[in-house]
């Protein structure tokens, strides 16, 4: 009997199998619009300190990181994050709980700092918000370009 493998198919016949695929989109958040984005997605009760957890782990994580502007990215399937705007290509990450070493584009590192933070919201509030934004950011990790490394960094 001869099988037939998903490099062997057609996108529609792929797409007809496994139904369509969801291509989830970053969009900078304009500098008017930027003092909504905070309490959108952390609420007004954790808005100081869930912005705070992501300068932090972003602290903690990037040992050559010393603070500067950020950019504030919203997603098409209704999450977020926030990446440091920096002038370099790559940014040195060092994950002690994993023993993940390696570089990341300020972006990839932003959706690290991101990610790491969402978590420690889900631990603090038990809020099921922070866990779906969570797995919504998660979800775009996985298309990201850097994704395998943003995965070996969050591991």
């Amino acid at each position: 009997m001869t099988t037939i493998n998903e490099t062997q198919m057609s996108d529609a016949e792929l797409e007809a199998e496994s139904g369509p695929s969801i291509f989830i989109t970053a969009t900078t958040v304009p500098e008017a619009e930027r003092v909504q984005f905070l309490p959108r997605f952390f609420g007004h009760q954790y808005m100081m300190f869930g912005e705070t957890m992501v300068y932090r782990w972003m602290e903690r994580l990037a040992p050559d990181y010393h603070g500067g502007f950020w950019d504030f990215y919203t997603l098409s399937n209704d999450a977020y994050y926030m990446a440091p705007a920096l002038d370099c290509e790559k940014i040195r990450i060092c994950c002690a709980g994993n023993f993940y070493e390696g570089t990341l584009s300020p972006d990839a590192a932003g959706i690290v700092a991101s990610l790491y933070a969402l978590n420690g919201l889900v631990w603090k509030t038990r809020e099921d918000r922070f866990n779906n934004l969570f797995y919504a950011l998660r979800n775009y990790a996985g298309d990201h370009a850097e994704g395998p490394a943003i995965f070996a960094a969050i591991d």
